[in-house]
C-alpha cells in the first residue's frame, strides 16, 4: 500500500488546539461584552433614580414648601417610587456605599437654599444634578 491509501481522515492536534482556541476567544469576548452591557444598564437606572429625585425635589418640594430638604427620602419624596432610592448594588441612598448621594448646602433650620444629587457611574463619569432654583 502507498502512502496516500494508509491516510486516515480526521483531526489534527494543531487543528482541535487552534479551534479550541478560537473557541475560548469567542467566550471571553461574549462575556466582556455581557459586563459592559450590564454596566451600562446599571448606570441608566442611576441615571433614572436621580432624574426622579431632581423631579420630585424641583416640581414637588420645592414647589410646595419654598425650600429644599436637608436630606432626602421616602418621608420627604412620596412622589417617587420608593425602589429608587435603592441603587444597582443594593444600597439605600444615605447608607455607607450607596453610589447616590444627596448634599443639601446654604441650611438654616433644615431649610435648604441649595443641593447637589450626584451617582456614581461605571462606565461615565459621576452623573450630578443641581438645584435649579
Amino acid at each position: 500500500m502507498n502512502r496516500e491509501q494508509q491516510h486516515k481522515s480526521g483531526f489534527t492536534i494543531l487543528e482541535l488546539v487552534i479551534v479550541a482556541a478560537f473557541a475560548t476567544l469567542a467566550v471571553i469576548l461574549f462575556f466582556v461584552q455581557k459586563m459592559n452591557i450590564d454596566a451600562m444598564d446599571r448606570d441608566e437606572r442611576r441615571k433614572t433614580a436621580i432624574n426622579a429625585m431632581y423631579y420630585a425635589l424641583e416640581e414637588g418640594f420645592y414647589t410646595q414648601n419654598g425650600y429644599y430638604p436637608e436630606a432626602i427620602s421616602t418621608e420627604n419624596l412620596t412622589v417617587i417610587d420608593p425602589n429608587l432610592f435603592t441603587d444597582p448594588s443594593g444600597y439605600i441612598l444615605g447608607e455607607l456605599g450607596c453610589s447616590y448621594i444627596y448634599e443639601a448646602a446654604n441650611c438654616t433650620d433644615g431649610q435648604c437654599k441649595e443641593y447637589t444629587l450626584r451617582s456614581h457611574l461605571e462606565k461615565e463619569d459621576d452623573y450630578i444634578k443641581k438645584n435649579r432654583n
